[in-house]
Parts: structure tokens; sequence; C-alpha cells
């Protein structure tokens, strides 16, 4: 499944999360943005040890890398002031620029340092730990940790921690719902996966 149609899927489930807790109209287009982003983070690995065997869009992986930093850009802007509203500000916009030029081999890398060190900057842990989350996913094999149970687990704590900074019920359930709804969509029960994903590694490498 491409990653239009995951993104898609994400939506669906973030405008779900928001319709369960009776969200405002912005608090409601919050929750599908999340639920979208969420819906692609499984993939990020798509930049990792099998990027020259396995055929996925340069374009793709670098709107991604942006949008992730565009979202911390206006996550600074709306909640932080003074000199740490404009370092963050600043370190957003020159990954942005940088995922412009680099190759797409250490973008993601790059990036997830970004992410990483406007996390410490702004002492927000979902920061830290998304940034981590990117590092990592951008040296790992496609459809192995990043679309497993611990990779739901770990993003269940950055949702959690994502809601407790923004304070708007439903945050974490549209990153978590919209994140599992990737890997449900990935799995071999669907006709047109030929490939499975190997939800319970490193426990087990079966396909599912």
């Amino acid at each position: 499944m491409n990653g239009t149609a995951h993104a898609t899927i994400g939506a669906g489930v973030g405008f779900i999360a928001a319709q369960s807790v009776q969200a405002e109209p912005a608090g409601m287009m919050l929750l599908i943005g999340i639920g979208s982003v969420a819906g692609l983070m499984p993939d990020l690995d798509i930049d990792g040890k099998l990027t020259n065997k396995i055929t996925f869009s340069h374009t793709l992986i670098r709107s991604v890398a942006q949008l992730i930093s565009l979202m911390m850009i206006v996550y600074i802007l709306l909640e932080e002031t003074g000199t740490n509203r404009w370092v963050g500000v600043s370190i957003g916009a020159v990954i942005i620029i940088i995922s412009s030029f680099i190759k797409q081999r250490h973008m993601l890398t790059v990036t997830g340092l970004g992410v990483f060190g406007g996390g410490l900057l702004l002492s927000e842990k979902w920061l830290i730990l998304l940034g981590i989350y990117v590092i990592i996913a951008s040296f790992v094999p496609h459809r192995s940790y990043t679309h497993s149970l611990l990779g739901i687990g770990y993003v269940a704590i950055i949702a959690y921690y994502l809601e407790v900074s923004l304070a708007i019920e439903g945050v974490f359930l549209a990153c978590l719902l919209g994140y599992i709804s990737h890997l449900l969509a990935d799995m071999k029960i669907l006709p047109f996966n030929k490939r499975g994903v190997k939800i319970f590694l490193p426990f087990s490498s079966k396909e599912f």
C-alpha cells in the first residue's frame, strides 16, 4: 500500500478519534493531521538498509521528513516564547532546507538528530523520543521493528507525552490508532499485500 493510502486511512482514524472525544473543529483538524502523520510513520524505515533494494519514492521520504519538521515548528510557535521559540524554529527550518538537498540514505538520520536536538532544547520528552524513533528507523530494514508490537509500544509512549504536552484530549488515541492502522493495512490478510508484517519481532520473524 502506498503512502497516500496510509495517510488517508490515518486521517480517517484521526477523524474517528476526534468524534469519540467530541472535539471542536480546530481540535478535529489537529487530530486528523496527527492520525495522518502517524499513519505514515512506520514507513520511515524505508530509508534504512534496504534502501537500494526496495523501490520507494524519494519525494515521499523527503516530504515526510519535512512534514515532521514543519509540525515541530508549528508546535514551537504555539507553545514556546522568547529565545527558545526562535532557536527551535530555526532548527526546524534548517532541517527542511537540508532535507531538500541531502542524499536519501542520510536524510532521515539528519532529521531525527534535528528533532532530538529540538526536544532537548525545549525539554519535550515526546520530541526527544520521536527523534530517537526517526534515527533508529533510518537504519532498520523495511517492515521490521517499526512494523511490530515493539514499535507500537514505543509510539504509544510518544503519543502519551504528546497529549500531555498539548493538553488536548484525543491526541493519544489519534496517534496510536493512526500508527496501528498502517500495520493492519500492510498485513497479508489483505489480498493485495504480497508481504506481511513481522508483528512479533524480535521474538518471531513470521509474517502476518
